[in-house]
């Protein structure tokens, strides 16, 4: 028997690495918070989303809960602001200078190493 396919419109799951991780610093190239840097907090390569510091800033209404373990009543509830996901496509990479930059691969004694394209220097 051959390998079966998905029903037709069914989500493939995405197998792209991706070249920005957590703690880089980016430059937003598009949406509302254009031309803003920030260091990258998390990444969700499935959804192919990252969180930047500072940037993207949503609030969430939240209903008052009591902390588990808390010696005090303390509630936490309120309008808490935290960052949103921004599409990877729409932040840029900075180099070492601070200019933003496409990232490639190359392959150095069997390891993935990123390279700046712009200037050719490595990023990690």
């Amino acid at each position: 028997m051959g390998a079966r396919t998905p029903p037709r419109g069914a989500a493939r799951p995405k197998r792209r690495s991706l070249k920005i991780r957590s703690g880089d610093r980016v430059q937003v190239i598009s949406g509302k918070d254009r031309g803003k840097t920030g260091r990258v907090l998390r990444v969700e390569p499935s959804k192919e989303r990252v969180y930047v510091e500072h940037l993207n800033m949503i609030k969430r209404h939240t209903r008052p809960t009591q902390v588990a373990g808390a010696q005090s009543e303390a509630q936490i509830g309120g309008v808490i602001e935290r960052e949103g996901p921004i599409h990877i496509s729409n932040v840029m990479l900075l180099d070492a200078k601070g200019a933003p930059t496409r990232v490639g691969i190359q392959r150095k004694d069997g390891e993935r190493v990123r390279i700046a394209r712009r200037t050719g220097a490595a990023i990690d």
